[in-house]
């Protein structure tokens, strides 16, 4: 974890809004958080230079471009060493369906967000990260058949960040 950068009330006003609006004007961003465009905009210059406001993605509804699955995995790695997690890291990485990798603690050591166009390029993905021999010694697999909501958001206010 990193250290916490020191943020106000507006901070947090602005990270608010921009999180469920990102595509929104300067303009709209300062009526909206009560400021004026210049302090806003130094503000938001200051956000991103501080790494606290990564960027601004698009969020893209997938089943409107075609077929395609989403599978989370649960994957083991045989030795917890430090050099163990970093070899299986990098090889992740460079799947681009691996959309995300968290290492956890629990019954294993990372869970995988997989985005594939089909089972058969799941199964490729799968098969080519064990081929690697990167240390897996479990590979499970959870198919998402359905997801009935999903927020973005970081719940900011519910965190008590800023009041």
């Amino acid at each position: 974890m990193g250290s916490a950068v020191s943020l106000d009330r507006l901070d947090f006003k602005l990270l608010d809004h921009l999180q469920r609006n990102g595509h929104c004007s300067n303009v709209e961003l300062a009526a909206a958080v009560g400021l004026s465009p210049s302090p806003c905009l130094a503000r938001v210059k200051r956000l991103a230079e501080a790494g606290v406001l990564r960027g601004f993605e698009a969020d893209i509804a997938l089943e409107k471009l075609g077929d395609f699955i989403t599978v989370f995995s649960e994957i083991t790695i045989g030795e917890h060493r430090r050099d163990s997690f970093r070899i299986f890291e990098e090889a992740a990485e460079k799947l681009p369906e691996i959309t995300e990798c968290y290492n956890v603690s629990g019954g294993c050591d990372y869970i995988l967000k997989i985005t594939a166009t089909s089972m058969a390029r799941f199964s490729e993905i799968r098969d080519h990260l064990l081929e690697l021999d990167v240390g897996i010694i479990k590979f499970s697999t959870k198919i998402v058949l359905r997801k009935p909501f999903a927020s973005r958001a970081v719940p900011l206010r519910s965190l008590k960040l800023g009041n």
